[in-house]
């Protein structure tokens, strides 16, 4: 390969390993930012409605695709601001609960409702005594997968099985639930949060050590708590 081949070939490698992490970057914040500001997007487009009835000019230069979304995703995020202070709160406490408390009356949706809230439990929480960030046999005995334990039970045949959810990168809201027998599990000191930095970031962020892939036999006989259905 001639010397010019040879550069024009490592300056684009280079400038592909440079571009990549912006390239992640972005499809995860297009990806949040699309999900928020569709959130809000009727609202605003409600507001501006509202705004087009004594100013029509105005909603007319605010009624663009762009200003919408970027409305929308503040107010979205606004939103969400002052529902985390007011879950702070006596009142919004009793609120949610009351919410809470209606959603589990209505049938479908109080099983996928209260699933997914005990999922955000799990990863806001980390229960005391637990390690929950686990490696499995995934999607191949010779391949390792992070994964998270939701909920241990016991089969018909009296073994001790693990819900495990096994995010997909760099978008973790998608990804396999996986039934792994406990002693099949290999256990990680990580964190909920070092693990989310490693599966958003491709690997590239994360702990620096990793446990034994294959697993010895104390990692793979760390106990698990079990969490009530």
């Amino acid at each position: 390969m001639s010397a010019p081949a040879l550069h024009i070939k490592r300056y684009l490698i280079t400038g592909l390993l440079a571009f990549i992490p912006v390239w992640i970057t972005w499809v995860v914040f297009k990806f949040v930012f699309t999900l928020l500001a569709g959130v809000g997007a009727p609202l605003v487009s409600g507001i501006i409605g509202l705004i087009g009835l004594g100013a029509p000019h105005a909603a007319a230069e605010l009624h663009r695709d762009w200003i919408v979304s970027i409305l929308a995703f503040v107010l979205t995020v606004v939103a969400l601001y002052l529902l985390g202070w007011l879950s702070t709160r006596v009142l919004g406490r009793r609120i949610l609960g009351s919410i809470d408390a209606v959603l589990e009356r209505i049938p479908l949706v109080h099983t996928i409702y209260g699933g997914v809230k005990k999922l955000m439990t799990l990863m806001r929480n980390k229960p005391g005594g637990t390690q929950r960030v686990v490696l499995i046999d995934f999607p191949s005995p010779a391949l390792k997968s992070i994964g998270f334990v939701t909920r241990t039970f016991i089969d018909a045949s009296g073994r001790e099985v693990a819900a495990v959810y096994v995010p997909t990168t760099p978008n973790p809201t998608g990804g396999y639930l996986e039934l792994v027998p406990t002693e099949r599990l290999i256990a990680t000191d990580w964190s909920m949060d070092q693990a989310m930095a490693f599966i958003v970031s491709g690997g590239a962020v994360g702990p620096e050590h990793l446990p034994d892939v294959e697993g010895s036999a104390s990692q793979r006989a760390a106990p698990f708590e079990r969490i009530a259905q």
